[in-house]
């Protein structure tokens, strides 16, 4: 693979290339405070669910953000923490700390570096739809989980990382429900469905907490706030103890949660990435999209962030605000420090309830109970790969949940490949598609003793076994056994290896193999195989009438011995 730089130029050049207007800036302005408004409670939300205080979000945010629009592949994408994150931080957090996290974190932002370079995006978007919309959907449910302690104001401080550990404690402290808490928490969910629903313009999340915050502060409502649980926002980074992490062994035991990070901020923001292409009519560069996310991950991890990708909600409200170029955001980011910066004093009254109300929308968002139900009616196999990886996800732990599910949906749809593909007999064959077809069987000469047998589909792995059967199959040996080749795009090592053992078997019967509609692509593969050397080049062809010819000349010349 040659290495081509233009490859990996961020579209914030392009767009400085050709001209950067003054309408461009205003979208570009408007809609990066807008989205900025947004952001804010979004990202502590998503910090403290991952088991960090609150300034870790909006750090992320900020440099995660500004240092994604700057190298991203995507116009107006904006990145930070996602909900996709949750479940994987509060893991790695719960058995390695922050500085755990940190090295995973570092370490996927380098695979993400290198999916960038070398061209991974493609293969990204082959994770199948199935295995996407079970761990989103159960990612969902653990993100309401997590919530429910906090919406009841059951005032547990850390819950257990599994699911069911964490409904046993959730269970076992129902006596303790705050009612003020619970009230407090169904009116911001309501705040912010209504506000979606008729105040679009509106952010719900941001109606939710100033209302929670007012009322708090006003009706002294006795639930806790970020200030009573975390004190004062701090954005100062402090130094990482790396010494205590940064072994063989703990980087061995982060590499699949870090390879796990690495997927899911490559899957989040080429789907971001194909949304805003499809809200703005541009094509996004999937390749220096990866390496802008890497990067990001990796700034933010130096500035005491957490893993970062691109947001698709956040996305489409900085689209419908205006925003046209990577300018949005960064501005976004700026002004979100400045919210930061000005408002910590206010901020902090925020009540638990109202960000715990924020983050079981998004949970709900993020179930596609729609796509769920659509999903039940695709194929049987469909289904049982989308519960599967939902059940993994939820019971036993995402990066298994996602290995087995694309490895479940690779062996289904190598089986569905084995159904449509096969070997079958067409000597005479008088079919009606065969009847239809210029070079059918049935109206071809075939002299006796002459077997005409077709490949339909991958000649591969799974298809190579059924030809091994073919000459046992037949009864009566044949003087020549013509292989029709022409519907075969492609042949593997499994495949060519079937092949070498089919002629040595037909050799041993005394019978001549003839391959008919082998393609130049595959009869360089023959080549390669050494499989010329075996048959002769005069008994491959490319179509069946040389093929017929010389296998018929063969089986009359055999008749008159």
């Amino acid at each position: 693979m040659r290495f081509d730089m233009r490859l990996y130029i961020p579209e914030l050049y392009h767009v400085m290339k050709s001209g950067y207007s003054k309408s461009q800036f205003w979208g570009d302005t408007v809609g990066g405070i807008t989205v900025a408004i947004v952001a804010l409670p979004l990202a502590m939300a998503f910090a403290i669910a991952s088991g960090v205080g609150p300034e870790k979000g909006i750090i992320t945010a900020v440099i995660a953000g500004i240092v994604a629009s700057l190298f991203s592949g995507s116009r107006v994408q904006i990145s930070g923490p996602t909900g996709a994150f949750v479940v994987v931080i509060y893991d790695i957090v719960l058995r390695y700390g922050y500085e755990g996290l940190a090295v995973a974190t570092v370490m996927a932002g380098f695979f993400l570096i290198l999916m960038g370079l070398f061209r991974l995006g493609a293969v990204i978007k082959f994770i199948p739809y199935p295995v996407i919309t079970g761990f989103t959907a159960g990612i969902a449910l653990l993100i309401f989980s997590s919530q429910v302690a906090d919406i009841l104001g059951l005032g547990i401080e850390q819950l257990p990382g599994a699911f069911v550990d964490k409904w046993i404690v959730i269970l076992t402290h129902l006596t303790k429900v705050n009612g003020y808490a619970l009230f407090l928490g169904l009116v911001c969910v309501g705040l912010i469905v209504s506000s979606k629903r008729y105040i679009p313009k509106l952010p719900g999340p941001i109606v939710a907490v100033v209302v929670g915050a007012l009322a708090v502060q006003i009706l002294g409502i006795p639930v806790e706030t970020i200030q009573s649980r975390f004190g004062e926002i701090n954005l100062s980074s402090s130094g990482l103890e790396w010494s205590n992490v940064l072994n063989l062994e703990t980087i061995k035991a982060l590499f699949p949660s870090a390879m796990t990070i690495a997927i899911l901020a490559a899957i989040e923001s080429l789907l971001c990435a194909v949304v805003a292409d499809g809200m703005i009519g541009t094509r996004h560069n999937a390749h220096s999209e990866l390496v802008g996310q890497g990067l990001a991950n990796l700034a933010s991890i130096v500035a005491g962030g957490i893993p970062a990708t691109a947001a698709i909600a956040r996305t489409a409200t900085n689209i419908k605000a205006g925003g046209k170029t990577p300018i949005s955001g960064i501005i976004h980011a700026l002004f979100l420090g400045l919210f930061v910066l000005f408002l910590a004093p206010y901020i902090v009254l925020i009540p638990l309830p109202a960000l715990a109300a924020i983050l079981m929308v998004v949970a709900w968002n993020m179930s596609e109970i729609e796509h769920v139900k659509q999903l039940q009616k695709a194929p049987t196999s469909d289904v049982a790969v989308l519960a599967t990886t939902f059940l993994l996800t939820v019971l036993i732990d995402l990066t298994v949940a996602v290995q087995v599910g694309v490895v479940l949906a690779a062996i289904l749809f190598i089986k569905r490949i084995m159904n449509v593909s096969g070997i079958a007999n067409i000597t005479d064959s008088v079919s009606e598609i065969d009847s239809q077809d210029p070079d059918g069987i049935g109206k071809k000469i075939v002299a006796d003793g002459v077997e005409v047998y077709e490949i339909n589909g991958p000649f591969f792995f799974g298809v190579a076994d059924k030809l091994k059967f073919v000459l046992d199959a037949i009864g009566i040996t044949p003087k020549v056994f013509v292989l029709r080749m022409r519907n075969v795009p492609f042949m593997d090592a499994t495949g060519m290896y079937a092949l070498k053992e089919f002629e040595q078997a037909c050799r041993d019967k005394g019978t001549v193999l003839v391959l008919s509609g082998v393609s130049p692509s595959l009869m360089n593969d023959l080549e390669r195989f050494g499989f010329f050397k075996r048959v002769g080049k005069e008994s491959i062809f490319d179509h069946i009438d040389a093929a017929l010819a010389y296998a018929n000349k063969l089986a009359i010349s055999k008749e008159s011995q």
